[in-house]
């Protein structure tokens, strides 16, 4: 089985940044696709971005322009650079980890809060 474990989380100002990581580790075999996804109280969660194995890249519409995602196939990580955070940034934040395009893995979440 795959655990990932996230890092990063933390209380900013608004317009400040912030740099998630998560690391996999265990059955790491036929990973193909790795992103963020972030609940806040009350709400779905929902996406923030993905990305797969070759690089490909997908984004909510509200962090375009503004996060951006990247991973490091050989070390089995991705993270998530956060820049120009906004308090409705503020959210629980998820890894997730896809193998072989079905199977679904998730972090224990990491809180990210901004204040205004």
């Amino acid at each position: 089985q795959v655990q990932l474990v996230e890092s990063g989380g933390g209380l900013v100002q608004a317009g400040g940044s912030l740099r998630l990581s998560c690391a996999a580790s265990g059955t790491i075999a036929g990973i193909n696709r790795m992103g963020w996804y972030r609940q806040a109280p009350g709400k779905q969660r929902e996406l923030v971005a993905h990305i797969t194995s070759t690089g490909s890249t997908n984004y909510v519409d509200s962090v375009k322009g503004r996060f951006t995602i990247s991973r490091d196939n050989a070390k089995n990580t991705v993270s998530l650079q956060m820049n120009s955070l906004k308090p409705e940034d503020t959210a629980v934040y998820y890894c997730n980890l896809q193998r072989f395009s079905i199977i679904d893995y998730w972090g224990q979440g990491t809180q990210v809060t901004v204040s205004s």
